[in-house]
């Protein structure tokens, strides 16, 4: 079969044909549909996260069909429409597929049953397939972490694929929500969700201070922004992680009495919920298909920033 592999920065990400993987006890074989395009794969790719196992077929965000079962798995079946969770919150990167072990670049992949959960009613290939990421860490992020509620004035700095989902459910969640974001079409994007008010940048909303606040960009300049834009008592909540280093003023932290917390990744139980509310259109993904043979373009327009929204691709498209 055709699967995107990785093994070093020098050669970079590779389009092989390898053995198609055999499902182990207590694992699914899924024939791939859709897997959704993350960040987090440029990093591998330069190099930047190095605790994975190499050599490497990438991809992480699968949607699929179950085509053969491992030895004890009795609660799925074949045929079954489903993803392949990513190991819980905090996300761990020794339990996930495309890091721990062979991904979904692939036109098949094997995964734990533990971690496949069904896809609800008749949701969409790709709008499935990055709701085990992004919709879910966005989830995870404004829910559990930021705790956001309609008593709440709520800042979302950075719309791009998490951080749009992100406004959507903190909109969900009844929260006066405002968005933030350097890209004018994010920001009409934005607007059109229903943000209260939609800005470049936190200091054009200087009236306005914030109880809670999602950085979905995660650099210094802007959860150094959000510190002086948070209410007393109020809670910051990094997702982005754009820089290795943030530095904080630590008197504005203590001063401010400031919660910060980092969100990544979410629970089996909360990409069910996310699956369903997709399901219902209450919340949407923005989406984008890359060619198989296109991968590597696709992940360098994501790392460059030219994407709005998230990117997805078929394996088995030709």
């Amino acid at each position: 079969m055709k699967a995107y592999r990785f093994d070093s920065v020098e050669g970079g990400l590779q389009l092989q044909d390898i053995v198609k993987p055999s499902p182990s006890a207590g694992q699914v074989q899924i024939k791939v549909e859709v897997c959704g395009l993350c960040h987090s794969d440029c990093h591998i790719i330069n190099g930047q996260t190095t605790q994975i196992q190499r050599p490497l077929t990438l991809g992480h965000e699968a949607a699929g069909v179950v085509t053969e079962l491992g030895e004890g798995v009795s609660n799925f079946k074949i045929g079954d429409r489903v993803v392949i969770g990513l190991g819980g919150h905090p996300t761990r990167p020794d339990k996930v597929i495309g890091l721990s072990c062979d991904g979904a670049y692939a036109e098949y992949a094997v995964s734990p049953a533990r971690m496949v959960v069904p896809i609800p009613g008749s949701l969409s290939w790709e709008q499935a397939a990055v709701a085990t990421d992004s919709v879910v860490t966005a989830y995870h992020a404004v829910v559990a972490e930021g705790k956001v509620n309609r008593s709440m004035k709520v800042a979302v700095i950075g719309l791009g694929g998490l951080g749009s989902i992100g406004l959507q459910i903190a909109i969900l969640q009844g929260a006066e929500v405002y968005a933030f974001d350097i890209d004018t079409k994010k920001v009409e994007m934005a607007r059109t969700s229903g943000a209260k008010g939609c800005f470049r940048t936190l200091d054009e909303a200087e009236d306005v201070k914030f109880d809670v606040i999602l950085d979905f960009v995660g650099m210094t300049v802007t959860m150094a922004a959000a510190l002086n834009a948070i209410v007393y008592g109020g809670r910051i909540v990094m997702i982005g992680l754009n820089e290795p280093t943030v530095t904080l003023s630590t008197f504005g932290m203590a001063c401010n009495n400031v919660e910060i917390r980092a969100a990544l990744g979410g629970s089996l139980k909360e990409l069910s919920v996310v699956l369903d509310l997709l399901d219902k259109g209450k919340i949407v993904a923005t989406v984008e298909e890359v060619p198989f043979d296109k991968l590597s373009e696709g992940l360098h327009r994501l790392e460059t920033g030219k994407v709005v929204g998230r990117l997805f691709t078929r394996p088995n498209r030709s």
